[in-house]
């Protein structure tokens, strides 16, 4: 406790900032921090290398990958759906395979019934005047007959008298974003065209350059703080405040002053940390055991 008594933990005199000052000092708790600068992902950086993309691509739904390391998920994808659609193919070749065999062994069974069925009404007769011979004595041992093949093993999971085999679903084969969870194609990813910032007593490499990027109409810098947008038809970067301002006025693209539509205009996604995928809600938490009374 800071300054009140062991048990004096009323709200009126015990503030909140005693509260979580004690808290922290306890090791009890839920521990909430903002996220700082350096744990934001850049506006310019990739969504799965957290790198600056060298060849930015920006999907439908605005998040920014780099081209190479996007079409390597894409194929990793790929891959993946054909492996579990041959296991698949597999297990319905098994299934038709076994199905086949029971309506033999079926088959099979009520041919022998019959068989059996007419020896009998044959051999009454018969039966009674021969000597019945002698049996022969039966092992007691289970591996004496066909059940050494089907010993259960009780060390594997799978091979437990009672393991249920587990059924593989048709895979999917719609690829998803790994960030937004939507379907992904090839042909949605737009190039992005970035306007470098022109400043000649900068003579840092473009990587380490706090300011790398601007938009080209307005001459902002841009940042995670600065709203941007990406034009579909030409790839060029934006600052939202032009689009309002400008482009929303005449429907016309201001460098190259062709025509606009509303779904040529994609607004980019700003930040993302493993805490949140935007930057609304940058808060990290920690989870400790609660301290109980």
């Amino acid at each position: 406790m800071t300054r009140h008594a062991r048990n004096c933990t009323a709200g009126a005199v015990y503030t909140y900032h005693e509260k979580k000052k004690d808290a922290a000092a306890s090791g009890y708790g839920t521990q909430s921090e903002r996220v700082g600068k350096d744990s934001v992902k850049n506006f310019d950086c990739c969504s799965l290398t957290l790198q600056p993309c060298r060849n930015p691509v920006v999907t439908k739904e605005g998040y920014l990958f780099d081209k190479e390391a996007i079409l390597e998920y894409i194929v990793a994808k790929k891959t993946e759906y054909t492996k579990k659609l041959k296991q698949y193919e597999r297990q319905l070749k098994k299934e038709k395979t076994e199905k086949a065999e029971l309506a033999a062994a079926e088959k099979e069974a009520n041919l022998i019934k019959f068989m059996n069925r007419e020896k009998n009404i044959l051999s009454t007769l018969k039966h009674s005047n021969t000597v019945p011979s002698t049996s022969t004595q039966s092992s007691v041992s289970n591996l004496a007959t066909v059940n050494a093949k089907k010993l259960p093993s009780f060390w594997v999971p799978s091979q437990l008298p009672d393991a249920q085999k587990l059924k593989v679903e048709k895979p999917d084969p719609t690829i998803y974003c790994p960030i937004s969870n939507k379907p992904l194609k090839m042909k949605d990813l737009i190039e992005v065209k970035w306007t470098l910032v022109n400043d000649p007593d900068d003579k840092k490499s473009l990587i380490t350059k706090e300011n790398r990027y601007m938009c080209p109409v307005t001459h902002d810098i841009l940042s995670n703080a600065v709203p941007c947008a990406v034009i579909r038809t030409t790839g060029h970067v934006i600052t939202m405040e032009c689009v309002e301002k400008i482009i929303k006025k005449d429907w016309l693209h201001p460098l190259t002053g062709d025509k606009l539509k509303e779904k040529d205009l994609i607004y980019m996604q700003r930040g993302g940390t493993g805490y949140s995928l935007t930057n609304q809600n940058l808060e990290g938490k920690n989870e400790r055991p609660v301290l109980q009374a």
